[in-house]
């Protein structure tokens, strides 16, 4: 393996406008020699830079000063007015998407069920989501920055492929190059929860927290890890794909073409398959194929007696699961999201039952449920499109 050992001039000024766009988002209105002290770049050098994000509009300098030992300091902040992102949710059975100004306010939201299995299909009302995203009124005389999608599977996100996405029937899909025929603005294709995670970070429960995990708890399962403030990926890019963990010992030796082998058991489409089992003599047959994961969840909010054993054993999946998180990855929080997570209230309290005195010495869970929703997407999308827009680096201390 070959490694880096310097870095480059133009390596270098990247990092140091990553963190300046950084520190910008996070506490304007702010002054450039408040950049300069808390950054420890100089002041020269933030003025340069803070030039170039103004011509570039992505920066704008307010009327408004800061007094500070007697001198007027002008004020900058990032310009919410003026630019956009499009961040699109495909997990779940439905579709989501939203644009979204670069300070996190939402200005327009889509949401439209799936109705097919066939791939070109969903690429279509994928599609359809963004044409209507871009030609709304709320639009008007913003820059859209870009588009950031969330794939529910598998995805190598600098290619913008989605390896496999069993809730879409996409496999190999070249997803942004199909967009890019289409849309000519920069496009970012990623896991949804990995999008997910990053929107918590910037704007929801992991904010300013270095090591979360967001747990995908919908049609399928999955999760997104964050360590040191990275998001981490895998050598295969498909680390926290925990549908995957084997539940038990009769799981070994079983192939699995489509969800994993904790899907089978935890997730929604899983749930929902029990439960007609289990109503198939109660119900007609019209009347049982209009169950699903909302008719299984308000069920389980109501304490109805027949959907009990269904729900004890997911509980006891979920806190496999989260024990195996946490023994190794040891986060500061673990998010949930994703449609079973309308039940999080009910359930947070029975893993930490099942789960209390089975945790290394000195560690706490702290489970919480996610703030933004089907929204994280498109919170983190704001982050990937800036990132993928200018060139972004995380820099850390080694302890």
């Amino acid at each position: 393996m070959k490694y880096n050992r310097t870095i480059s001039a133009v390596g270098m000024r990247a990092i140091n406008r990553t963190a300046i766009v950084d520190l910008i988002r996070r506490e304007s209105p702010l002054s450039r020699s408040y950049i300069s002290e808390t950054l420890g770049i100089s002041l020269p050098t933030v003025m340069r830079f803070v030039d170039e994000l103004i011509e570039e509009k992505l920066v704008k300098q307010l009327t408004e000063t800061e007094k500070t030992g007697g001198r007027r300091r002008a004020l900058i902040e990032l310009n919410t007015r003026d630019n956009a992102v499009i961040g699109i949710n495909l997990g779940d059975n439905n579709s989501f998407g939203a644009i979204v100004d670069i300070g996190g306010s939402i200005l327009k939201e889509v949401e439209i069920p799936r109705t097919s299995r066939d791939p070109e299909n969903n690429l279509a009302e994928l599609i359809q989501i963004i044409e209507e995203l871009l030609n709304s009124p709320e639009i008007s005389g913003m820059r859209v920055l870009g588009i950031g999608v969330g794939a529910p599977g598998v995805t190598r996100h600098k290619e913008g492929i989605v390896v496999w996405a069993p809730t879409l029937n996409w496999r190999e899909f070249p997803l942004r190059e199909r967009l890019a025929e289409r849309f000519h603005m920069p496009i970012i294709v990623d896991n949804d929860v990995n999008m997910a995670a990053l929107g918590e970070m910037f704007y929801g429960a992991g904010k300013d927290l270095k090591n979360i995990v967001v747990l995908s708890l919908g049609a399928g399962t999955g999760s997104a890890i964050v360590v040191d403030g990275f998001l981490y990926r895998g050598a295969h890019e498909a680390a926290g794909e925990i549908g995957y963990e084997l539940p038990d010992r009769s799981s070994l030796r079983r192939s699995r073409s489509g969800f994993g082998s904790m899907e089978k058991v935890s997730s929604g489409i899983s749930i929902v398959e029990r439960a007609r089992q289990q109503l198939v003599n109660s119900l007609a047959a019209d009347e049982l194929q209009k169950v699903d994961i909302k008719f299984v969840l308000d069920a389980i909010r109501q304490g109805e007696s027949w959907v009990k054993p269904i729900y004890e054993e997911v509980v006891d999946y979920l806190a496999m699961m989260i024990s195996s998180i946490s023994s190794i990855l040891d986060p500061e929080v673990i998010i949930f999201t994703g449609g079973i997570s309308a039940i999080a209230d009910l359930f947070i309290p029975e893993i930490l039952q099942r789960l209390d005195g089975l945790q290394p010495a000195g560690v706490t869970l702290n489970l919480v449920k996610s703030p933004l929703g089907l929204r994280g997407c498109a919170m983190g999308a704001i982050s990937i499109v800036l990132s993928h827009t200018s060139e972004h680096f995380v820099v850390r201390l080694i302890d």
